[in-house]
């Protein structure tokens, strides 16, 4: 019998050991106490592999629960960067949250990210019991260029990714507008949706991609929230598309936040800035019930 208190046996025994618990809450039902989880793949296309974090509350369940989306022009970031900001005002508000990783352009152009955001509605669908979710109680939140995927996974709203609510941080809704606007693509354009040029074909793709194309009725609920100093996307985006989601039938709101730029992390070092995490939570509960 190997000696167990030293040596090689001791640390790897160790992280065995401690490694139990997880491997079991990933196969039985997560405690009553409340858990947070890193890494874990919701989903493999053509072999990338995609992972999330998530928090569960305390308590039994299920939980109101939010899948949040990073921003980063659809070409940066990952789920820990630019929307962290997010998590604690969540977390403090009792709901279950994840956040999630989706592939990047300009190697994974359109539709591919969304594509992610849908996977993950699915995959969050299909371990309710699990994480303690109520599927009936699910919203998309997004910032920036996850603002724009939230909003376009929101109004296509297909059955196997129908979500509750949508809440979008600053996203760009009518992607036509904004590039005939700028007067011309920008780079971020060319590298998700892989046009150059205002064309035929250019204006086609920028309609497909655009949240605004799918609005119709009987959409799930939308809060959009915009600094009015945001040089990076337009804040007329954002009432653009409300007023088209409320002529179609639909509920939605903006909640201006006066001088903000783009992004809620230089919003943290503003506390003129901090109302929309009160609002956020408020709206949340109130829609999400």
């Amino acid at each position: 019998m190997p000696d167990l208190t030293h040596g090689r046996f001791r640390r790897p025994l160790f992280r065995r050991i401690q490694a139990l618990p997880l491997i079991v809450s990933a196969l039985c039902a997560i405690p009553l106490t409340g858990a947070d989880f890193e890494d874990v793949e919701f989903a493999k296309p053509s072999g990338v592999s995609l992972t999330l974090d998530a928090h569960i509350p305390d308590g039994k369940g299920p939980f109101p629960t939010v899948i949040i989306v990073h921003g980063g022009g659809w070409v940066n970031g990952n789920k820990r960067t630019y929307v962290t900001p997010l998590f604690q005002p969540l977390t403090d508000a009792g709901f279950a949250w994840f956040t999630i990783n989706y592939r990047l352009a300009p190697k994974y152009q359109y539709p591919a990210a969304v594509d992610d955001v849908k996977a993950a509605v699915r995959w969050v669908r299909e371990h309710a019991g699990q994480y303690k979710v109520d599927r009936k109680r699910i919203a998309l939140m997004g910032e920036s260029a996850g603002g724009h995927l939230v909003a376009l996974a929101g109004a296509q709203n297909e059955p196997s990714s129908r979500v509750a609510a949508v809440v979008d941080f600053y996203g760009a809704h009518d992607l036509l507008k904004r590039e005939r606007d700028r007067g011309s693509v920008s780079p971020g354009m060319t590298s998700f949706l892989g046009i150059d040029k205002l064309d035929e074909a250019g204006i086609a793709r920028l309609r497909e991609a655009s949240p605004i194309t799918y609005v119709r009725k009987g959409l799930p609920p939308f809060l959009f929230i915009h600094g009015t100093k945001d040089t990076a996307v337009p804040y007329e985006q954002s009432p653009l598309m409300c007023d088209a989601l409320r002529k179609a039938g639909n509920r939605c709101e903006v909640f201006t936040v006066e001088g903000a730029p783009h992004g809620v992390g230089p919003w943290e070092k503003n506390p003129e800035f901090q109302a929309y995490k009160k609002k956020m939570v408020e709206w949340l509960k109130a829609t999400l019930g």
